[in-house]
């Protein structure tokens, strides 16, 4: 996650808010104000519910902003479709990495740990191919 955050459009706090507005609601299975989520911070905690917000609407734009430089970048045909394919890949094999080392963190089985192996060289692969 290191590695893919300092390579994004993103800073710690803003991935760490974005995360926090989207994901804690669903974990709490209840909604909760701007005020409860900004004492939820790590990264500087006891943020007032105007800089929790001003945070998250920079991550907001930023990951917008990123998405359309693709567009943009495939509309001019600067980067092809063909092209983002291994990003999506890669993009693809970290999420089955994360829930099979989530799956072994909860089990403890063996051939899940060889599994997590295979997927992290894989990726790694993939990464310095590209």
């Amino acid at each position: 996650a290191n590695i893919l955050l300092k390579n994004s459009h993103l800073t710690k706090t803003q991935l760490e808010t974005l995360l926090i507005d989207v994901l804690v609601e669903n974990l709490a299975e209840k909604q909760l104000s701007f005020e409860e989520k900004a004492k939820l911070r790590l990264i500087k905690p006891s943020v007032t519910r105007g800089a929790f917000n001003r945070t998250l609407k920079q991550a907001r734009n930023n990951a917008v902003k990123a998405i359309y430089t693709i567009m943009l970048l495939g509309y001019l045909g600067v980067v092809e479709n063909s092209s983002l394919t291994p990003y999506i890949e890669i993009s693809n094999k970290l999420k089955t990495y994360i829930e099979t080392y989530k799956n072994f963190l909860k089990n403890g089985k063996t051939e899940e740990k060889e599994l997590i192996r295979i997927l992290r060289e894989e990726m790694e692969r993939m990464l310095l191919e590209h």
